[in-house]
């Protein structure tokens, strides 16, 4: 946020929202009409746009009051070979400090078509603008919202899954610095992506972490030697298949499935105390008979 503006609250992570923006990065994979029929149909969304640049997309949903903007990121078959494609030059970005090249490069194919489009669909800055990604798509969101706090534009929050690091150690800083309580950035388990590009070559990750453990359950600020334990439960019962294991963890589709557990069952618990609460809540209080 531009520095003329309040600073907003401590946002909290809405599992609700995450569910939300997982359905986005997920619908963000499929061809253009569907995604079109989906948005406009089923979520009766107000407008609709989608761009395609190169190797870049992306596409916009509104409503009355809220923006959603989803970058798609890299198709799982595909996983492999973006890995080991993948260099590590880093050149100056927003919001200070350096970014990954080729990720500033996919946003700048299309930044000029989503940055127009927001706009238009949003002069007076009134509606809640969320930014989310999957993978790259992840990097592209992130990069986005870099982006707009250098322009002033009010960003609400970011919800990205599996993504890479995107920038060095002055890029996060500085990002975190002035974005962190609204940016959320969900693991699951042996994902591969997030551990690339290395922190070797001066890369880190941004945002609030948020893990999916090898049971699926959604943990927040977990500690390094729990999860350390946790992925390599699962990386001793097939070791030789851990690779496979972190591309498969990868899955956009994974994500969305097991954010939809985790509120489906925080959802139960919530509908069984208050069940539990009405059973116990004392009954009217009967007035004393005086003796006669």
């Amino acid at each position: 946020m531009s520095s003329t503006q309040p600073t907003p609250p401590r946002a909290a992570f809405d599992l609700r929202q995450a569910c939300v923006l997982a359905c986005a990065s997920d619908l963000a994979y499929k061809d253009p009409g569907v995604i079109e029929q989906t948005v406009l149909g089923m979520w009766k969304a107000q407008d609709f746009r989608y761009f395609e640049v190169d190797s870049t997309q992306c596409f916009i949903a509104t409503t009355p009051t809220d923006i959603c903007v989803s970058f798609r990121g890299t198709e799982a078959t595909k996983i492999s070979d973006w890995i080991t494609d993948l260099n590590f030059e880093l050149i100056p970005g927003p919001v200070g400090g350096l970014v990954h090249e080729g990720f500033y490069d996919a946003l700048s194919d299309i930044w000029c078509l989503v940055d127009h489009a927001v706009s238009s669909f949003d002069d007076g800055k009134s509606k809640s603008l969320w930014v989310t990604g999957h993978s790259l798509g992840g990097a592209l969101a992130t990069l986005a919202v870099a982006r707009w706090l250098d322009q002033g534009r009010p960003v609400a929050g970011m919800y990205t899954f599996g993504q890479p690091r995107t920038g060095d150690c002055e890029f996060s800083r500085n990002f975190d610095f002035r974005f962190k309580p609204y940016a959320f950035r969900v693991v699951n388990n042996n994902d591969i992506v997030t551990r690339v590009p290395p922190r070797l070559s001066g890369y880190r990750h941004i945002g609030r972490f948020r893990y999916l453990t090898g049971s699926g359950q959604l943990v927040g600020e977990i500690s390094w030697w729990r999860m350390f334990l946790d992925r390599l439960n699962g990386e001793v019962e097939d070791i030789l298949d851990w690779c496979s294991e972190g591309i498969q963890d990868h899955g956009m589709s994974i994500y969305r499935q097991l954010l939809e557990s985790n509120f489906a069952r925080e959802h139960a618990a919530r509908i069984t105390d208050l069940a539990t609460s009405r059973i116990h809540q004392p009954g009217p209080i009967q007035p004393r008979k005086r003796a006669a």
